[in-house]
């Protein structure tokens, strides 16, 4: 039958018709209403109070969730498929708020929405999907809301804020010529309270370079206080004292340290393929058996040793309880996150050395006792190389890295869109949580027909699915 624009369409009463029972949109919509929202609730504006009634704080969850699970982070994407797309149609309940609306709910409530992941761990706890057996920690570089040919060095820094010096004085003393020059032949003349176009430019500039060393001064004591903090520990192990050679306050930057003019929270980094980045170092925990993430958190700082001591701390809060077993990179190695894994009752697998993987499984398994007098860093060496290391271990590769995939690649998080640190980090845990309600709604999901027409049992299915 022809279609005929002058006949009405025929829809289901209720949207949800429209969808699969199976559908995600449908079972994230159902997830949510079981989340605790009284953080969102109660940061609601009391000007909202008597007036006009905002959107529902539940039903912009509930479209968020389902964007960052889809890869959808811009908020005009996300008011354009509030229209055009039938599952963002049904979250929203037929609502349709404007872009500024939903990135003004998300600012507002980040902290709240990064949050959530908490609740998602325990969410996927109650299915089954929080084993605790080994838990794989990694990091990975993502690229900031800005330019690294935007960033300038503090070498530079201080070459820049000479030259304006120079330039903002013989610009004055251009000016003082010229003005006694215009005195004499035309008389005094304006009220001499502007300052011309040129001089404002140079001066807005320089004021931005003074801001800029300031940071960086401030950063250098910050990073020297943390070395010196470092040391101390290191000789409190040894039952040694500890003595600073100089006060953290008197520390200057290195003429490298660089500073970026549009995200300064930012930081040049190393990537992943070996290229230089403007961005942040994210941090995952995961569960090696579900992939579950059990703590996520950004930073930015490169390396990655210091952040064990957070992202394990986050592990246990969100767990609510130790697992058996951490595994990371060589990255995060130290004698003293090592004993800090241990003092948790886990087991640390952290390798001393970069090896290559495939070097690493062509090495043979040591035979006999484990000789007294072996260091920390060789007793780690040891219990890598037996054949039951190599099968512990090798599960971080097959677990925290497929889930930086899958961010990047599936849902599209190669570049933060907004600035600065506090946010994205706070949207960054709110993106794991999105990534935790699609395994956990996978469980859920009814399992697929069989090929006789019954429905086949999801194998390790738990009682509450």
């Amino acid at each position: 039958m022809p279609f005929d624009a002058n006949q009405p369409m025929l829809l289901p009463v209720d949207l949800r018709e429209a969808l699969p029972a199976d559908h995600p949109a449908l079972l994230i919509g159902d997830l949510v209403e079981r989340l605790d929202l009284s953080e969102v609730f109660s940061a609601l504006p009391e000007d909202e109070v008597g007036g006009r009634p905002g959107f529902d704080p539940r039903m912009m969850v509930r479209v968020w969730l389902y964007a960052y699970a889809s890869g959808v982070r811009s908020s005009r994407k996300l008011a354009q498929a509030l229209v055009e797309s039938v599952p963002f149609r049904v979250l929203a309940n037929n609502q349709q708020p404007r872009y500024w609306a939903l990135n003004h709910f998300r600012t507002r409530h980040r902290e709240a929405l990064g949050n959530l992941l908490t609740q998602s761990v325990r969410l996927a706890a109650g299915v089954g999907l929080v084993k605790l057996g080994s838990v794989a920690i990694d990091g990975s570089k993502i690229k900031a809301n800005a330019s690294k040919h935007k960033a300038m060095s503090f070498a530079r820094l201080k070459r820049e804020d000479a030259r304006l010096d120079e330039e903002i004085a013989a610009f004055l003393d251009a000016c003082d010529e010229q003005d006694a020059l215009e005195d004499e032949a035309f008389g005094p003349d304006g009220d001499g309270m502007s300052l011309p176009e040129g001089l404002r430019d140079a001066k807005a500039r320089k004021r931005k370079i003074e801001e800029a060393l300031a940071e960086l001064e401030r950063r250098a004591r910050d990073r020297q206080a943390g070395e010196q903090q470092q040391r101390r520990e290191r000789a409190e192990r040894k039952g040694k004292a500890y003595h600073p050679r100089k006060d953290a306050e008197d520390a200057e930057p290195r003429e490298q340290d660089q500073i970026n003019f549009t995200d300064p929270e930012s930081r040049i980094m190393l990537g992943g393929d070996g290229g230089v980045l403007q961005g942040f170092n994210a941090q995952l925990a995961v569960d090696a058996d579900s992939h579950i993430v059990l703590a996520a958190s950004l930073s930015n700082r490169s390396p990655d040793a210091p952040h064990l001591r957070e992202i394990t701390q986050q592990t246990l809060a969100n767990a609510g309880r130790a697992p058996k077993r951490f595994l990371a990179d060589a990255g995060y190695y130290s004698e003293g996150n090592v004993a800090l894994i241990e003092s948790l009752g886990c087991e640390a697998l952290i390798p001393p050395d970069k090896i290559h993987h495939a070097a690493w499984r062509r090495q043979r398994a040591p035979r006999g006792r484990i000789p007294k007098n072996l260091s920390r860093k060789d007793r780690m060496r040891r219990r890598l190389a037996t054949q039951e290391g190599k099968r512990l271990y090798v599960a971080r590769q097959g677990s925290v890295e497929p889930v930086f995939g899958a961010t990047k690649h599936a849902r599209g998080l190669r570049q933060f869109l907004h600035r600065g640190l506090a946010k994205n980090h706070a949207l960054f845990r709110f993106d794991m949580a999105a990534h935790n309600i699609l395994k956990i709604i996978k469980r859920l999901a009814p399992p697929p027909p069989s090929p006789n027409g019954q429905r086949a049992r999801r194998r390790n299915a738990p009682a509450a699915a």
